[in-house]
């Protein structure tokens, strides 16, 4: 980490000589958004739709995006080839800037961009099978939780409940229906159905929720996406949880209760399957 080299406003600068002045909005309020680019082979997994992404919530918070996609991608392609590794994750973080302690917006601000990437490591295939624990939690965050901001204070309460309790998410629970984990999306199995709560204000759009939901299709496997109740998530044959970095998890014991069978379903062993194949063939073209 210590050898990592950054981006921050134009410059590429070793990590421990990058400063934000203490008045930028990211630190004094949190007023800022990010975006995580996962790298397989030193080729950004999906970059179009994690700009899109990007895009959408600079737009949402009232920020004019600083970079052209062709900018990001530079960016982006020079802190892959600055930092070490073949599989990389790529963080990007813009705020609305240094300014004046006020509620308000300032006029005439410019925003601070910040980039980083960590070196990232391929999941260990049986430790994966062996799934995870959630536990389900009251989804107490705003209301705007599609945006990616930097305000994760919300998030990281709710998942260190998770921690506490010996888990690895909480699986978030709000007017008696599932939303997202804590720091994933959430796919459930019933009857070789697999179901994902919809696209909206509660819930971030995941790039991983989309390509398992176009892996499935595309391989004649019915997934809908459509609200999930808390009791249809307590009854179901498998529960997957998904991100960038864990990719597709399975829950196989949820609020201290086995889930199916207490191991990973042969749904999720087919998904599985067809996502490393997906990224196989990334690898492969780079």
């Amino acid at each position: 980490m210590s050898d990592s080299i950054v981006y921050l406003n134009g410059e590429f600068v070793p990590l421990d000589q990058a400063q934000v002045p203490v008045l930028d909005r990211g630190f004094i309020f949190g007023d800022g958004v990010y975006e995580v680019v996962p790298v397989y082979r030193k080729t950004p997994f999906r970059l179009e739709e994690h700009l899109r992404r990007l895009d959408n919530s600079l737009r949402s918070i009232r920020i004019d995006n600083p970079c052209t996609p062709d900018e990001w991608q530079t960016i982006i392609s020079q802190l892959i080839e600055r930092n070490a590794g073949p599989d990389q994750s790529v963080y990007l973080q813009v705020t609305r800037g240094v300014a004046k302690r006020d509620h308000g917006f300032p006029e005439n601000f410019l925003p601070t961009v910040f980039g980083m990437s960590n070196p990232m490591s391929e999941p260990d295939p049986e430790q994966i099978k062996q799934g995870g624990c959630a536990i389900t939690l009251d989804d107490t965050r705003w209301q705007h939780c599609d945006i990616k901001a930097v305000t994760l204070l919300a998030n990281i309460l709710l998942r260190q409940q998770a921690i506490d309790a010996g888990c690895i998410e909480a699986i978030l629970i709000r007017d008696g229906e599932v939303t997202e984990g804590a720091a994933s999306n959430v796919f459930v199995v019933h009857n070789k159905l697999i179901r994902t709560p919809p696209k909206d204000s509660r819930v971030l759009p995941g790039i991983t929720r989309d390509v398992v939901i176009e892996l499935a299709r595309s391989n004649g496997l019915t997934c809908e996406e459509k609200a999930i109740s808390g009791a249809e998530l307590q009854s179901a044959d498998e529960i997957w949880i998904t991100s960038s970095t864990r990719e597709i998890m399975p829950i196989t014991l949820l609020d201290g209760k086995v889930v199916g069978n207490g191991k990973a379903g042969a749904m999720w062993q087919q998904l599985y399957a067809l996502y490393q194949q997906h990224k196989h063939k990334l690898r492969n073209s780079a």
